[in-house]
């Protein structure tokens, strides 16, 4: 086998995987390193095992909703067992076609830099230096954090992984965090049977990084189902004296709680521990700093790029998968000698859209109010109650949702748009247009929404606002 390729791609997720397919199709051979799965995180740990878990909640809500209709008990192994199927039952058959008709080289093992243009890769069978004739990308993704509470790592608790990947739903569950993570699989497992769940969160809300009334939203919900949320509650000590035994959360006031598992859903960091960096002259244990072409600024000769999770920009798939598409263009213009004026990252930041797929969803794009006025805009914040629409009247009784758009008086654009609703994730891509291409109000009011349908909410912000 050749070890010399005009690309080497470090991790075979998403993004890694979307290097491949833009740079072959610009004409450079390809390989891409991978010591776990192919297809990565997301494809088996994350995105696809979450909402397939999630998916049978949320539907039985719509049921609920709906006059004659009715449901019995979801059932958990069933819904196990789809889940298994949704993630390929962990082969990555599948995907080690895909990029071998692409075609890319995998090469299985762990990737590290050992120097410029070099990686090299350790397995069961050995070791291979691979060496690149264009670029390096890094696409490692991220790991979770363990915060340092005594005795919390010790008691083996779970993470993201072996909450969605879960075998048998635990009767208790207590859950360390307030985030995406944390609220998703609180709504999943207690959905799907865990009776006792409680959410522990540092901060005074859920979902701290979304509109204020999406966290109250969820919130409400939550407590409507049973969920325990505690905000401002600080955890000081764990305790599991019996591995797979019982686990005791201790907290800084109040008495303990026990339960059957931990998860802890605290955030995560970029996997750029033994990555190599150091050998290039770059910081360990922090994201790889890039400029708007995923190039990292802190190598000279510009041949490392890195995307995804890894560069610390976005934490979300489709952000990752967007950064590789420009990475993987730009590397094969550059080894053209073509000129680069469009390919660069024009819609991270505030142009990320991002769903969570509670009930209700939250969904969003660009800033909130409070991100705009820190920022120095002057806005006009324009509410509306999606439940006052017909098509959402039409989804069932008692549905409930909100909606909100932050405009940029100066400008007549939006800045930002949230929705809080059952089903409101398929709103979420016309207003990730709108914010990312500044479509003017006045333009946005010639896109005349169909009748009956939720997204009717777009005429109701416009004419709120005075359209």
């Amino acid at each position: 086998m050749a070890d010399e390729f005009d690309v080497i791609v470090i991790g075979a997720g998403p993004a890694g995987e979307n290097v491949v397919d833009r740079a072959v199709r610009g004409g450079l051979t390809v390989a891409i390193v991978e010591a776990e799965l192919a297809g990565g995180e997301c494809s088996y740990w994350a995105c696809v095992p979450s909402k397939a878990l999630l998916r049978p909640i949320d539907l039985a809500g719509e049921v609920r909703r709906v006059a004659g209709l009715s449901l019995g008990d979801i059932d958990a192994a069933k819904v196990l067992a789809w889940r298994d199927e949704a993630v390929s039952n962990y082969d990555d058959a599948g995907q080690v076609s895909w990029i071998e008709n692409v075609p890319g080289e995998l090469v299985r093992g762990h990737g590290r830099l050992d120097g410029p243009k070099r990686v090299r890769v350790t397995s069961p069978e050995g070791e291979r230096t691979l060496t690149a004739r264009q670029a390096v990308v890094l696409a490692t993704g991220s790991t979770p954090v363990i915060p340092p509470v005594p005795g919390l790592a010790e008691a083996a608790p779970w993470g993201s992984r072996e909450a969605t990947g879960v075998k048998e739903v635990p009767e208790r569950l207590v859950i360390l965090g307030g985030g995406v993570v944390a609220c998703e699989m609180a709504q999943a497992m207690h959905g799907l049977g865990a009776r006792q769940t409680t959410l522990l969160v540092r901060g005074g809300r859920l979902l701290a990084r979304m509109e204020p009334f999406a966290s109250e939203m969820v919130a409400e919900s939550f407590a409507e189902a049973g969920i325990d949320v505690r905000t401002r509650t600080e955890t000081v000590r764990v305790e599991r004296p019996k591995p797979g035994g019982p686990v005791t959360v201790h907290l800084a006031e109040g008495p303990p709680l026990e339960a059957d598992e931990l998860l802890v859903a605290t955030g995560r960091r970029a996997a750029t521990r033994d990555l190599g960096l150091d050998t290039v002259g770059l910081p360990e244990n922090t994201p790889v700093e890039v400029d708007d072409s995923m190039r990292a600024t802190g190598v000279s000769d510009g041949w490392l790029y890195a995307v995804g999770d890894v560069n610390g920009r976005v934490l979300l798939t489709h952000m990752g998968k967007y950064q590789a598409r420009i990475a993987g263009d730009v590397i094969a213009a550059r080894a053209r000698g073509d000129e680069l004026p469009a390919m660069r990252d024009l819609a991270g930041g505030y142009g990320s859209p991002q769903v969570v797929f509670t009930d209700p969803q939250i969904c969003a794009v660009g800033r909130t109010e409070a991100a705009a006025r820190k920022e120095g805009f002057r806005i006009r914040v324009v509410d509306y109650d999606m439940g006052a629409v017909s098509g959402a009247y039409l989804l069932g009784e008692g549905y409930r949702g909100r909606a909100r758009a932050v405009v940029d008086e100066d400008r007549k654009v939006l800045l930002g748009v949230t929705f809080a609703g059952p089903g409101a994730a398929e709103l979420l891509h016309a207003a990730t247009i709108a914010v990312t291409a500044e479509v003017p109000l006045d333009r946005l009011w010639h896109a005349v929404p169909s009748f009956p349908t939720v997204s009717e909410i777009w005429l109701r912000l416009l004419e709120t606002y005075g359209l």
